[in-house]
């Protein structure tokens, strides 16, 4: 089983560190959007920080997959990137492979955090003791 988590881990400790270092260095063209999404992008990038807030979290969330540092930290803070790529693909830009490559890195976050389960059991315990 360890091995297989630390391909999952791998694997998507790249895609988020090679796709979040894209937003900022554009050194893999992307397809053209579709009208939704061309208007989403328009939005978020008339905003002048909203790229940094996407992507930053995608560098900082991969990179630490990638050393194998503090993992359920990495899976808490790609969690709502993961989310926001389901739903972009899902209303947005519903082209058939990407939206499988969506669904892939939305197993892959799930599965890591069904192995590390047991680093998020306290944030479900109760109250906490003083």
């Amino acid at each position: 089983m360890k091995v297989v988590v630390t391909i999952v881990r791998v694997l998507l400790g790249l895609v988020f560190f090679v796709f979040g270092l894209n937003g900022f260095l554009h050194f893999m063209p992307n397809p053209p959007p579709t009208p939704a999404a061309g208007e989403f992008f328009g939005a978020l990038i008339k905003t002048g920080y909203m790229f940094t807030l996407v992507f930053g979290p995608q560098v900082l969330g991969g990179a630490l997959l990638l050393l194998n540092i503090a993992v359920p930290f990495a899976l808490v803070i790609l969690a709502p990137v993961v989310v926001n790529i389901i739903g972009f693909h899902l209303y947005l830009s519903p082209v058939p492979m990407q939206l499988a490559i969506a669904f892939i890195v939305t197993a892959f976050e799930l599965f890591l955090a069904w192995y590390y389960r047991a680093a998020f059991a306290p944030l479900f315990g109760g109250a906490p003791r003083p």
